[in-house]
């Protein structure tokens, strides 16, 4: 890099030394960067890339323009900058993308609308539970039949939800016959003598 002066030396058959110089100018390549980026989440909005000087031009997988999108996973982006000496230098980024965790909200069921509140557990432990009938990791079967959900937000900060259905079946209706009967001692009174989806 600099100036620098050349000399060509040349000695003909007679014995005759002659020289010519030129000179060089070399200049240096641009200090170039492509910045720092994440690391995100694979469902994070797009993001604005932007390199040093400005005016260089972006390139890798997920790359359009100076948007990156995180949905197609880790990459090593480049940005590739020419000064106005027409010398061209390049720089890489890698952009860390985390997966969102795997989320299970559990199975539980089916149960009858008169039962005891359900415990609910989840996984990965130490997320949350939502919908109608819940608190806290609790379900309350009065309510219904319901979709809850579980959401649980990892160590990277990515968040993922999972559903579940819990099927509760309602009371059977039971109905009888009422015959009048005659008691010993002559009182009067009601029986059911029959019983309809059920036993009597």
């Amino acid at each position: 890099v600099g100036t620098q002066t050349i000399t060509y030396t040349y000695t003909n058959g007679n014995g005759c030394t002659n020289s010519a110089t030129t000179v060089i100018d070399v200049n240096p390549l641009p200090t170039v960067s492509a910045g720092s980026y994440g690391p995100v989440c694979v469902d994070g909005a797009d993001i604005t890339l932007a390199g040093t000087p400005v005016g260089g031009t972006f390139s890798g997988v997920g790359v359009t323009g100076n948007v990156f999108e995180p949905s197609l996973g880790t990459q090593t982006v480049t940005y590739t900058y020419t000064n106005g000496n027409g010398c061209t230098n390049s720089a890489t980024t890698v952009i860390t993308v985390n997966l969102l965790p795997v989320v299970s909200a559990g199975t539980y069921g089916p149960v009858c609308v008169d039962a005891a509140d359900i415990s609910l557990v989840g996984s990965p432990a130490g997320g949350t539970f939502s919908g109608v009938g819940v608190t806290g990791n609790l379900f309350d079967p009065s309510v219904g039949t319901q979709t809850i959900t579980y959401t649980y937000a990892d160590g990277n900060g990515c968040s993922n939800a999972a559903t579940t259905t819990i099927i509760v079946n309602p009371l059977p209706v039971v109905s009888g016959t009422q015959v009048n009967v005659l008691c010993n001692g002559g009182s009067t009174g009601s029986i059911d003598l029959s019983v309809t989806g059920g036993s009597g």
